[in-house]
Order: structure tokens, then C-alpha cells, then sequence
């Protein structure tokens, strides 16, 4: 078995590295064509204004260049003597060229790094021993900050790029002449480069931060969306339940109804018998859906054997929760009735989801629970005073019956065609209403459920 796995290995071994040699191969051939489009360009990249000091860095950096170009004036005065000259025009240029940087960075390094290739042409013959050449002190202040807005604004192997192009300008400036000269080259290549790496690394890291952000805002959605699908999933299951309830009812009614009458046709049988399998094809159906909802949800088998709650368990509810410490008032107005077991699921756990919040949100607080019994539906209120203490992390347990709050809210009102209203109150507390509208023909709804109690 070694024997024959081993050259499986090392083929696989190479093809892998065949594949990052055509990789490579491929980036370098792009690379001069990456850095001309890097470089070659005369775009708008402007610095962004500073969070906390504004413009001022703006500011400072025109002032930075003019002091600059004064100081390099008169030094190259004492070296050339007075005038302004070609030298002049060159250095006032230069200082120009940091000024553009601010926002066409690209632009501006191009235009400094010429003005300083031909300040050193110019100057090759003309300055003695002392004065540093190529690039004089203030030169190489001046470009060094040049350098630094550039790599701020352009990747690390663009910067890198500006940087072997102006030491290429450099070096070429000292290998065209015989003078004796104090060199810079090699002081002025640090500069930059130092410049090269802390903006590069501000940048890196600047880009990390705008990615982190960009990223928490996609988990943020995606926890939001995530958080939708399960209360969508949630409400489904416990709707299962009830349908299922009915569609077994009616499965039932359909075998026993042929017994109820004398002589039935052989039509009535028939028809009945299609009621009773299409109700059947329709709960297997059910069961393999509720199968697929329920794959990974915790307890979900446990859960799946609990009858789902009606408002005729809210006494249940309220003693509960007013057992872990929180005062409830309750109020009901209009007649007391049935509603379809939907609208009973939905308005429990919308009672049962604001208490929870109540309780984690607002400790200390009192809460009033109002249900008025409307002809056309069903409305619900639940208000609570400001709380008495702040709220600590799991000071209190929500409510049975996992929910996502609000969310949960909005969508059982929405799935009904009710309303939802949420908010705080003068008072400094916080109010929840939901609406929920009853169907236009509700008569006779209830039937079904005379003949069986628990849904056998």
C-alpha cells in the first residue's frame, strides 16, 4: 500500500505546486501593468477630513510646505547667490506639489519627485561640499511628507514603487557627474523610506478597521435575518399544531358521519371517503414539513407534545410571572369569547413576549395588561411604569415560550393582518399595543371541536 499511495502523494504534491507557480507567474506578469494603472494616473484621492481636529491637518500641511519652500530659497541663495532662477521656479513648484498631494496624491509625488530630478541637474555644478546634494535637508522634509500622504492613500506595493522610482531619480542625478558633493542619497532614502512604512502601516490598518466595521454590519444583518427565519419558523410549528388539530377533526367527522345517517348512498360514501383521505394526504404533508422545521431545533420533540396556549391560559401566565416578582394588573373589557385558535396563539405570546420584556427591561416596574373584546377583532395592551432599578444582565428569566421580542411581534400581527405599536410613554415607561382583526364570517368555526377534545 505505501508503494502505491506514494507517487499519488507526490503527484498531488506537485500539481499543487505547479499551480502556485502559475500563480505567481501570473501576478508578476501583472504587476507592471497593476503599478502603471497605480501610478499612472492623474485621479482624485482626496485625505479625509480628521475625526477629531477637522481641517487643521489641511491647514498645516499648506503652511508646512510654504516654510519649507522659504527655508530651501535661502539656502540655495547663500550656495547660488541671489535671484530666483530656474532653481526658484523649481522649488516653488516643489512645495506646490505637496499642496497637491492633499488630494491628488499621485499627481504630486510625480510633480516632486521631477522637481527634485531637476533641482539636482540644475545644481550639479553649482553648490560647494557643505550643501547637501541632491536633495538639500529641506527637500528631502518637504518629500518625506510628500511620501507619507502617498502611502497613505495607495497600496504598500504602489508606495514601495514611488519609493525605488525616487531613489532611481536620485542615484541617477549622482552618476552623471564628477563634482565632489556631501551626498543625501543615502539620508534621503531613509526618510522616505521610514515615511513609506508608517503610512503604509496606517493605511493597512485603517483598511482593517473600515473592513471590521463593514463586516459587523453584514453579522449584524445576518443575525437579524437569522433571527427572522426562526420566529417565522416558531410560529409556523405552533400553527402546525393547530391545523393539524382541525384537519384531524376532520378526518374523523368524515368516518363517523356515514354511521350518523340511515341508508347512505353510495355517493356519501364516496365523497366522504375522499374528505377523510385528502385530510389524511393533508396531515402527512404537515407532519413532513413540521419533520424538516423541527430538525434542529432544541427540545424540539418535547415541545412538539405541549398543547400550544390560548388566552384561556393567561391567568397561568400572569400568576407566573407575578411569582418572579413582577406586578401585574389585568383588565378585559367586551364579552369574553372563542377566537379562532391563531388569533388565541398570537395574542398569548404577544402578552407572554411583553411581560418578558417587562421583566428583563423594566425592573421594578408595574405593568398593566388590558384585552378588550371587539366585534371586529381583538386588542391588546400592555404598558408598564418606568422601572425602579437599572436593569442588570439576566436579572430576571424571560417568560416560557422562546421568543425574539419585538420581532416575534411584528410578525404573528403581520401574518393575522393586524397592527402593532410599540414605544415609550410620557411617563418614561413603555407600551405595547397589537390589533389583531377577526375574520368577516366566524360562525360555526368552533364546531368541529364538540366532537373531540384533545385532537385523537
Amino acid at each position: 500500500m505505501p508503494r502505491v499511495d506514494a507517487p499519488e502523494t507526490a503527484d498531488e504534491g506537485e500539481r499543487m505546486g505547479e499551480r502556485y507557480r502559475g500563480r505567481l507567474t501570473a501576478a508578476l506578469r501583472g504587476l507592471p501593468r497593476t503599478l502603471r494603472a497605480e501610478l499612472w494616473t492623474w485621479g482624485r484621492d482626496p485625505l479625509p477630513r480628521h475625526a477629531w481636529l477637522g481641517w487643521l491637518p489641511h491647514g498645516h500641511t499648506v503652511l508646512y510646505a510654504a516654510l519649507i519652500a522659504i527655508g530651501d530659497m535661502n539656502e540655495y541663495a547663500q550656495a547660488l547667490g541671489p535671484g530666483p532662477g530656474q532653481v526658484g521656479v523649481l522649488l516653488v513648484v516643489q512645495a506646490g506639489a505637496l499642496v497637491l498631494a492633499l488630494s491628488r496624491p499621485v499627481a504630486g509625488w510625480w510633480v516632486s519627485t521631477t522637481a527634485l530630478f531637476l533641482i539636482g541637474m540644475v545644481t550639479r555644478n553649482s553648490v560647494g561640499e557643505d550643501m547637501l546634494w541632491p536633495w538639500s535637508g529641506y527637500g528631502i522634509a518637504l518629500h518625506t511628507l510628500l511620501m507619507f500622504l502617498l502611502s497613505l492613500r495607495v497600496p504598500a506595493r504602489a508606495a514601495v514603487a514611488a519609493l525605488t522610482v525616487t531613489a532611481l531619480s536620485g542615484a541617477l542625478n549622482t552618476a552623471g557627474t564628477s563634482a565632489e558633493h556631501n551626498d543625501s542619497l543615502s539620508r534621503g532614502f531613509i526618510a522616505f523610506a521610514t515615511a513609506v512604512v508608517v503610512g503604509a502601516a496606517m493605511r493597512s490598518s485603517r483598511v482593517a478597521r473600515t473592513r471590521l466595521v463593514a463586516q459587523e454590519v453584514i453579522t449584524a444583518e445576518e443575525r437579524s435575518r437569522r433571527a427572522l427565519l426562526e420566529e417565522r419558523g416558531r410560529i409556523a410549528r405552533e400553527l402546525h399544531d393547530v391545523v393539524a388539530h382541525h384537519m384531524s377533526v376532520i378526518s374523523i367527522q368524515a368516518q363517523v358521519a356515514p354511521h350518523l345517517v340511515d341508508n347512505p348512498s353510495d355517493e356519501l360514501r364516496e365523497n366522504l371517503a375522499g374528505i377523510r383521505q385528502n385530510a389524511v394526504e393533508a396531515l402527512t404533508e404537515l407532519r413532513r414539513v413540521l419533520g424538516v422545521l423541527r430538525a434542529e431545533v432544541p427540545d424540539a420533540d418535547r415541545a412538539g407534545h405541549v398543547p400550544q396556549p390560548t388566552l384561556d391560559r393567561l391567568d397561568e401566565l400572569l400568576d407566573n410571572v407575578r411569582a418572579a416578582g413582577l406586578a401585574v394588573d389585568t383588565e378585559t373589557e367586551g364579552e369574553r369569547r372563542p377566537l379562532a385558535p391563531g388569533i388565541e396563539l398570537s395574542a398569548y405570546r404577544i402578552v407572554q413576549e411583553a411581560l418578558s420584556n417587562a421583566m428583563r427591561h423594566a425592573p421594578g416596574a408595574r405593568v398593566r395588561v388590558e384585552i378588550r373584546y371587539l366585534p371586529a377583532g381583538l386588542t391588546l395592551r400592555v404598558a408598564n411604569t418606568p422601572p425602579t432599578r437599572p436593569a442588570a444582565p439576566a436579572a430576571a428569566p424571560p417568560s416560557p415560550g422562546p421568543g425574539h421580542g419585538l420581532l416575534g411581534m411584528r410578525e404573528r400581527t403581520g401574518m393575522l393582518g393586524g397592527e402593532l405599536a410599540v414605544g415609550p410613554t410620557p411617563d418614561g415607561g413603555y407600551e405595547v399595543t397589537a390589533t389583531l382583526p377577526l375574520p368577516a364570517d366566524t360562525a360555526g368555526r368552533l364546531a368541529p371541536n364538540t366532537l373531540l377534545k384533545d385532537g385523537t
